[in-house]
């Protein structure tokens, strides 16, 4: 009886937690998203190999051997025994063993920095995290937005991804993999929608007052007209970002509502990324920043003339 109640509490706990899934990393939207939720079920089930019989046996030997039962008398006659050690050894290493073969070619497979192989062609989307809100620089459209992020669904989009403030995570649950955006600094991440929709983006590293306010949305078009629709409209507006205004834009602010700029300078992500290291000769908007670097760091060698 009390196995079987234990066993009906279990079931509605997992019903409970599973049905607030929705729109997280368990209902994914993007191939990344999927790739990730299945490493996760399968590493979860094959730890469960081990965690439920130890449930089920701590339980099971509390009640059978509980005060007050006199005729459950445990007394083994036994100091060793071969097939117990061979069990509570092998059966562990095994499943290591399997979970280190997984994690192996999935570290490969989900590198953030692996391009996506995929008959369209990717988009660029250049990202900057400041205090409180995303920018989104989108250099082969000339624009920019802030938190809003948009794109066509079924098409690759390729994240350079920076800081002008402290360290902070660029995340999209539903489209999986979330990588540090750091001052002075240039990481990738490559992801892609499988279907329509729009998706939460957050911050996913405390970065100070407003960090509560610090999300977006990641509007995925259901085709390629709708995603030129949205970058008519951007383009509508009057807003220039260039260095002025950019250093206006990186004041810190609190739920920021979204912004669009109809124009951005050239090289304007790159100035961002490398200002520090140009304190008292702010750098020229004519270099960029190489992102054939394996590491992804930016640097004052990875600097190359257009």
């Amino acid at each position: 009886m009390l196995i079987r109640n234990l066993s009906k509490a279990a079931l509605t706990a997992s019903v409970i937690m599973m049905s607030g899934c929705e729109g997280g990393v368990l209902d994914p939207k993007g191939q990344i998203g999927i790739d990730e939720k299945h490493l996760i079920v399968v590493a979860t089930l094959l730890m469960l190999i081990v965690v439920i019989p130890v449930i089920f046996m701590t339980l099971y030997f509390a009640w059978k051997y509980r005060d007050g039962r006199d005729h459950e008398i445990f007394a083994p006659k036994w100091a060793h025994s071969k097939s117990i050690e061979i069990i509570v050894w092998l059966v562990p290493v095994v499943i290591v063993i399997i979970l280190g073969v997984i994690t192996w070619g999935s570290t490969h497979d989900l590198d953030p920095y692996k391009p996506l192989e995929h008959e369209a062609k990717p988009i660029t989307v250049e990202v900057v995290s400041l205090n409180w809100k995303w920018l989104f620089i989108y250099p082969e459209l000339g624009i920019a937005s802030v938190n809003e992020l948009a794109f066509p669904a079924n098409v690759p989009v390729n994240f350079k991804i920076t800081s002008d403030t402290a360290m902070n995570s660029f995340f999209i649950p539903q489209l999986g993999s979330q990588i540090y955006s750091m001052a002075g600094m240039a990481t990738q991440l490559h992801l892609i929608a499988n279907e329509p929709g729009t998706f939460d983006g957050i911050s996913a590293n405390y970065s100070g007052a407003g960090f509560a306010g610090m999300k977006f949305k990641a509007i995925a078009t259901a085709n390629t007209q709708e995603f030129d629709t949205w970058v008519a409209k951007v383009k509508q507006q009057k807003y220039k970002l260039d260095r002025q205004s950019y250093q206006a834009l990186a004041k810190p602010s609190e739920n920021n509502p979204v912004e669009y700029y109809g124009e951005v300078s050239q090289g304007m992500f790159d100035h961002i990324v490398m200002q520090y290291m140009y304190m008292g000769d702010p750098m020229p908007m004519d270099k960029k920043i190489d992102m054939s670097s394996p590491s992804g760091h930016s640097s004052s060698n990875h600097l190359e003339m257009e």
